[in-house]
């Protein structure tokens, strides 16, 4: 056993005292801090479930620690990855973030801002609602509007539940009927403007308007 430990005694030595030296060199320089503004990700979504509320893109860090170390500190090796997986529909606050940051250890994290962040999960679904198609204008004296009817009559939102709960019809861009004399058919775009839910499929739907003289 005390063979081993004396064999290469001097390269031992050498490295240890490089090891001090630069042990020294590191608790010794100069101490700065700076900001960063820490990229933030979210991992492992569980299935069937999205964020549906804000989250921030970057979380603001006051780092200090060795001049050089700061110096050379690289964004991508300090981002801020948040681990959903387990989580149930409804609101979890994620606090501790800075434990969270990939930090050598002379570096020590002095404020974060946000400090937490809300997490709010939602059931993802998909329904089928009617489209509902918005008028502007009068046709020419002596004619009315009869009919309208759209191709197809319903389309696809998908999205969190608790935003399609509320959602009862998916209105068009506003349709200009104004001197209309006869029955015309146009493509027009949809308009709905969902939050945490979009339009499955094509964005625009087909009206006929039917004119009739009174």
């Amino acid at each position: 056993m005390l063979k081993k430990l004396t064999e290469n005694w001097v390269l031992k030595l050498l490295s240890l005292a490089f090891a001090l030296v630069l042990w020294f060199f590191v608790m010794g320089e100069q101490r700065l801090e700076r900001s960063y503004a820490v990229p933030l990700e979210l991992k492992n979504m569980p299935g069937g479930l999205m964020v549906a509320n804000e989250i921030p893109g970057y979380i603001e860090v006051r780092i200090s620690g060795p001049r050089t170390l700061l110096m050379n500190l690289r964004l991508e090796d300090v981002g801020i990855a948040v681990d959903l997986k387990d989580l149930q529909p409804g609101l979890t606050t994620l606090k501790r973030l800075e434990e969270r940051l990939n930090l050598p250890g002379p570096l020590k994290v002095t404020r974060l801002s946000p400090s937490y962040i809300d997490v709010k999960l939602d059931r993802v679904l998909a329904r089928s609602v009617p489209v509902k198609v918005e008028l502007a204008g009068e046709p020419a004296d002596g004619y009315r509007i009869t009919g309208v009817r759209t191709e197809p009559e319903k389309v696809i939102v998908e999205g969190a539940k608790t935003e399609l709960d509320k959602v009862k019809m998916v209105p068009t861009e506003v349709l200009d009927v104004t001197g209309a004399t006869d029955d015309f058919t146009t493509v027009i775009p949809l308009n709905y403007l969902g939050k945490y839910s979009h339009l499955k499929g094509k964005l625009t739907v087909e009206v006929q308007i039917t004119v009739e003289e009174i």
